[in-house]
C-alpha cells in the first residue's frame, strides 16, 4: 500500500498552521526537559549552527524544519529522544549520512536523532570492525583501507553507513563480496520503549534479520554495527567505456548478458543518457589483463567500437576513484526498479528515456557473490536478481514538478518492462507498490517485527514498515 497524500502531507510540513500556533507560545517544556538530559548539544530554530545541521542531503527538502536536533553523543543521549518522543507523540527519525531520498530523515517540525557525532571506527587484530551509526562511507573506506581490510558498502562518500547497512548495501564490489549487511555480525539498538538491545545472530535473531535489509528507521535506532570484514585486495583495475549516442539499446542488449556471465570479480554500472549515450563504468578485482579480455568479449557481442580506459590500482585508491565525483549536496529525484530476469528488449528499456529531459537510467550488475545467501536469509529478498536500474533526474533548470513526474514515468514503464523489484534505499513517494516490491515475500515477517519492537508505532513515517 503506498502512503498516502495525507500522510505526505503531514510528513513533509505542507500543512502547517499548527506549527505556527505552538512557536508563538515558546518552546515547549520537552524540550528543556530533553536538553538538560543530553551529553550532546540540542539545536533549534534561532541556535547557532541549526541553518547548516537541519539541511539534508536533497536540497529539495531544504524548507523541511525540524523543531530540534539532538546531537548525540552517546547511546544515553538516543534512549532520552526515544523516551521524549514517546511520552510527547512527537515525529522522531535517526540521520546517519541525511542521504534519505524522500527526506525523511529530516521531519518538519519533528524532532532528529543526529547520530553523526557517534562515528568512530575501530579495526580490530581479527578484522573485525564496530563501526559508530554516524560514519560517513568515504571514512569507513579509508579507516579500513589503512588497516588492510575490506568491506563491500556504497558509492557515495558521504552516505552514512547506517542508511546503507539497513537497506542491504549495494555498491562497487558486492559481485565479488556481497552486500554490506551481508558482513554484519551484531548491531546495538535503542528500541521505541529505550532498551538497549544487541542484534545478533544468536540474540535477538528475528531483529537482526530485520536490520539486514529491512530498511532504515523501521525498527529501533541503531547506534554501532559491528562487521566481519575481508582483507583488501591487492591489485584492482578500474575501467570506464564511453559509447556514442543512439548507442544504448545495443549496449544494454549485450551488457545485461556480459554482466550475468563474467566472473563475480568483476563489477560494473551503465548510466544511460536521453541520447542514448552510455557511460560504462566499473572495477574487477584482478590485473588489468585479466580485465581487457573480458572487456574485449563485450565489445565484440556489442558491435560498437569504443576505447577502453583503464587503471591498475590499490584497492583504496580505486574505492577513491568509484566513489569520487558526488557533490556535496544536490537537488534529485530517483527512483528504481530490479529486473526480475533477463530483459527481452533492451531497445524498449532505453526507449524509457525517449522525448524526457531529467532522467538518466543507472543500470548496475547484481548477482556473483550476493546470490550465495537465499531471498529469506536476511530482509533483503532481491538474490537472484540479474540486474538493478536506479532512475535518476537532477532538478538543474528544470521545474522540480517536472522532473517528478518524468522519473515516475520512466520507473512505471520499466515496472512493466523488467519487474516491478524496487530497492528500499531508494524509496519513492510516488510508488505506490512499494512496499510488496520492496520487501516481497519477506514484508509480513518484516512487519511481525515491526509489531514486536515498536508496538506504538513511535517510529513512523509514510514509508515505514507497518
Amino acid at each position: 500500500m503506498g502512503a498516502s497524500r495525507r500522510d505526505l502531507l503531514r510528513w513533509w510540513g505542507i500543512a502547517t498552521l499548527t506549527t505556527a500556533g505552538s512557536a508563538a507560545a515558546g518552546p515547549p517544556p520537552r524540550w528543556q526537559r530533553l536538553r538538560a538530559r543530553l551529553h550532546g548539544d540540542l539545536l533549534q530554530p534561532g541556535d547557532p549552527d541549526y541553518e547548516t545541521v537541519r539541511l539534508p542531503f536533497n536540497s529539495l527538502f531544504d524548507h523541511q524544519r525540524p523543531a530540534a536536533i539532538a546531537r548525540c553523543t552517546r547511546v544515553e543521549d538516543v534512549q532520552h529522544c526515544l523516551t521524549e518522543a514517546r511520552r510527547a507523540d512527537i515525529r522522531v527519525a535517526a540521520r546517519s549520512g541525511g542521504h534519505s531520498y524522500p527526506g525523511y530523515s529530516t521531519p518538519h517540525d519533528g524532532l532528529v536523532v543526529d547520530l553523526a557525532p557517534m562515528s568512530g571506527i575501530e579495526v580490530r587484530p581479527d578484522g573485525t570492525a564496530v563501526i559508530g551509526a554516524g560514519a560517513r562511507l568515504g571514512d569507513v573506506y579509508a579507516t579500513l583501507g589503512a588497516a588492510g581490510r575490506c568491506l563491500p558498502a556504497g558509492n557515495c562518500p558521504s552516505v552514512g553507513i547506517a542508511g546503507l547497512t539497513l537497506g542491504g548495501g549495494i555498491g562497487w564490489v558486492d559481485r565479488t563480496y556481497g552486500l554490506t549487511c551481508d558482513w554484519l555480525r551484531g548491531a546495538r539498538v535503542v528500541t521505541a520503549d529505550s532498551r538497549v538491545l544487541t542484534a545478533s545472530a544468536d540474540r535477538e535473531p528475528d531483529l537482526f534479520w530485520a536490520l539486514r535489509g529491512g530498511g532504515g528507521g523501521n525498527f529501533g535506532v541503531v547506534t554501532s554495527f559491528e562487521f566481519a570484514t575481508a582483507p583488501a585486495p591487492d591489485v584492482l583495475t578500474v575501467f570506464r567505456v564511453r559509447f556514442p549516442a543512439g548507442s544504448a539499446a545495443d549496449v544494454l542488449g549485450g551488457w545485461q548478458p556480459w554482466s550475468v556471465a563474467v566472473p563475480e570479480e568483476v563489477s560494473s554500472v551503465c548510466v544511460v543518457l536521453p541520447d542514448g549515450s552510455v557511460d560504462l563504468t566499473g572495477c574487477a578485482i584482478a590485473p588489468a589483463t585479466a580485465l581487457r579480455a573480458e572487456v574485449a568479449r563485450l565489445l565484440g557481442a556489442i558491435g560498437v567500437d569504443a576505447p577502453l580506459e583503464h587503471a591498475e590500482v590499490d584497492y583504496l585508491t580505486a574505492m577513491r576513484i568509484m566513489t569520487g565525483g558526488h557533490p556535496p549536496r544536490n537537488a534529485f529525484r530517483e527512483s528504481s526498479r530490479v529486473a526480475d530476469g533477463m530483459w527481452s528488449d533492451p531497445a524498449a528499456v532505453a526507449g524509457t528515456l525517449r522525448g524526457r529531459k531529467s532522467p538518466l537510467l543507472i543500470v548496475g550488475a547484481l548477482g556473483g557473490a550476493i546470490d550465495r545467501l537465499t531471498p529469506t536469509d536476511t530482509a533483503y529478498p532481491h538474490r537472484g536478481a540479474p540486474t538493478s536500474i536506479s532512475v535518476f533526474g537532477a532538478v538543474g533548470d528544470l521545474p522540480p514538478e517536472r522532473v517528478t513526474r518524468e522519473v515516475d514515468e520512466v520507473q512505471q514503464e520499466l515496472a512493466g518492462l523488467i519487474g516491478t523489484g524496487t530497492y528500499i534505499n531508494y524509496l519513492d513517494p510516488e510508488q505506490e507498490d512499494w512496499a510488496a516490491t520492496s520487501y516481497r515475500h519477506n514484508l509480513p515477517r518484516l512487519r511481525a517485527v515491526a509489531r514486536r519492537y515498536d508496538p506504538d508505532r513511535v517510529l513512523r513515517f509514510p514509508q515505514s514498515v507497518r
